[in-house]
C-alpha cells in the first residue's frame, strides 16, 4: 500500500518522516483562497481533502494525507506573510493576543475519508519591535501562518501554547494522523503493514 503525502510543504515532510514510514511526496497545486463567508476552520479542513482527492484521483492504489493549516485573530484569518514588512506588521498585530491555529487533517484512500481539525491556541508575548526584528533575521518566518516557527526559535515568541497534539502547531498533527492511519491498516508501529 502506497503512502503519499499530499505536499510540497518541507515541514510537513519532516514531521512525516518522524513516523518512519515508506512514502512519498506530492505537490497537489491547488487555489488555497478562501471561499466567501468561509470559518477559519472550515477552509482548513476544506483544503486538507481538496489536496488529497486531488492526488488520490491521480494515485488511486494509496492512502494520501491532505493537510492545512489555518490561523485566526480576532475572527480574521491571518495568512503567509511573504516578505519582511508583512511579517513584522504581523507579529506587531499579534503581540500579546491569542491567535487559533487550525491544523487540518485528510487521510484517505478510494473508499475511505477521515478528517480531523486540531486546534492549538497559542498566546503571544508582548512583543518589541526589537525582539520581532531579531527573531525575523534568524528565522525569515515569511512562508508560516502568523510569521510563527513553534518548532525553533518562534517557540519563544509564545507565551503560551495549548493543543491536545503538539506536533499540530508545526502544520502536520501526528497523533490524529497516527490513529487515521491505524484506521486504514497502517500501524507506525508495525511498518510491515504499510509497505
Amino acid at each position: 500500500m502506497r503512502l503519499i503525502l499530499a505536499s510540497g510543504s518541507r515541514y510537513r515532510r519532516d514531521m512525516l518522516t518522524r513516523l518512519r514510514l515508506p512514502f512519498t511526496c506530492v505537490s497537489p497545486d491547488i487555489d488555497e483562497s478562501p471561499q466567501p463567508g468561509e470559518a477559519p476552520h472550515a477552509m482548513a479542513l476544506r483544503l486538507a481533502e481538496e489536496k488529497a482527492k486531488k492526488i488520490i484521483s491521480l494515485h488511486p492504489d494509496s492512502v494520501v494525507i491532505g493537510s492545512d493549516q489555518v490561523a485566526t485573530y480576532a475572527g480574521h484569518i491571518i495568512g503567509k506573510p511573504g516578505n519582511h514588512s508583512a511579517a513584522v506588521a504581523q507579529l506587531q498585530a499579534l503581540s500579546g493576543q491569542e491567535v487559533e491555529f487550525h491544523s487540518a487533517i485528510c487521510v484517505m484512500n478510494t473508499t475511505t475519508t477521515l478528517r480531523d481539525d486540531v486546534v492549538t491556541y497559542c498566546h503571544f508575548h508582548e512583543l518589541s519591535l526589537a525582539e520581532i526584528e531579531y527573531y525575523l533575521h534568524c528565522e525569515q518566518a515569511y512562508d508560516t501562518a502568523g510569521s510563527a516557527k513553534a518548532e525553533s526559535l518562534g517557540i519563544a515568541l509564545m507565551q503560551s501554547m495549548r493543543s491536545d497534539d503538539p506536533t499540530a502547531i508545526i502544520g502536520l498533527p501526528l497523533i490524529s494522523l497516527c490513529n487515521m492511519l491505524r484506521q486504514l491498516g497502517i500501524n507506525p508501529l508495525q511498518p510491515s503493514l504499510a509497505s
